[in-house]
């Protein structure tokens, strides 16, 4: 068997699953070996990744051991990445949530998205 051959030890499958982190609902959908959670906003995102890492043995090493990688989005944009496939940089360990990775690109691109959407909102509001 050669390295491009493996699949990963663990696979998740999902219809209608949410979960809760640090106050956090938000709803997971999956393609097998990745996760994907829609985090309702990007400070609600940072408060998860935080979460999620003061857990010594948890959830991250899981997701390594098990070679699953899980996406928080925010308004459809990756804004950080855990588990398997990971890359953290000095931006994750300067907002606390190494060793998942941030993507700044994401994080910029989403907050542009809410702000387009809340003046799109004070707009109509005002018309």
């Amino acid at each position: 068997m050669s390295k491009t051959d493996l699949v990963a030890p663990l696979s998740v499958a999902t219809d209608d699953l949410t979960l809760t982190v640090a106050g956090v609902t938000m709803p997971v959908r999956s393609t097998g070996d990745r996760l994907f959670v829609e985090v309702p906003t990007l400070r609600s995102a940072v408060r998860v990744a935080r979460a999620v890492n003061a857990v010594p043995s948890g959830p991250t090493r899981l997701l390594t051991v098990t070679d699953l990688t899980t996406e928080l989005r925010v308004r459809g944009r990756t804004v950080a990445v855990f588990g398997a496939h990971t890359r953290p940089g000095p931006l994750a360990r300067e907002l606390g949530i190494a060793p998942a990775e941030f993507r700044l690109g994401g994080a910029l691109a989403a907050a542009s998205s809410g702000a387009t959407a809340a003046v799109d909102h004070l707009l109509t509001w005002l018309r």
